[in-house]
């Protein structure tokens, strides 16, 4: 196996795939684990006791499935709800603000004339 693997980073454009699926993994596990800043862990982790403290176990669970990435408040554990809501904001200054909109008007495209003579 491990001749397959040495194999494997002698043929350029693999060992290219290669380190950059260790590269994107490194990455995702350093943003594992930057908290997100301007919340405070120890209230989040007070909170989630509060909730868990009933027969509600929703967020054990939901933390179980997330890899405990929940309850750490990472950068990467917020997923896609950060582009999600800033799209939303986005939508919503334009009808208040509306020079923030995009231009709308459409351009057509001027195409060359005839060339040929009328009667010929």
């Amino acid at each position: 196996m491990l001749t397959a693997f040495a194999r494997a980073f002698k043929t350029p454009d693999l060992r290219k795939k290669l380190l950059f699926t260790l590269a994107i993994i490194v990455l995702y596990r350093l943003g594992a684990h930057i908290p997100v800043p301007g919340v405070s862990y120890e209230a989040v982790q007070q909170c989630v006791k509060q909730a868990s403290e009933g027969n509600n176990s929703l967020f054990g669970l939901v933390n179980m499935f997330s890899g405990g990435a929940l309850l750490q408040i990472t950068i990467f554990a917020l997923g896609i709800m950060p582009y999600i809501t800033a799209s939303i904001i986005l939508q919503l200054l334009t009808v208040v603000i509306p020079a923030s909109k995009p231009s709308r008007r459409r351009v057509r495209p001027v195409l060359p004339r005839s060339r040929s003579t009328p009667g010929t």
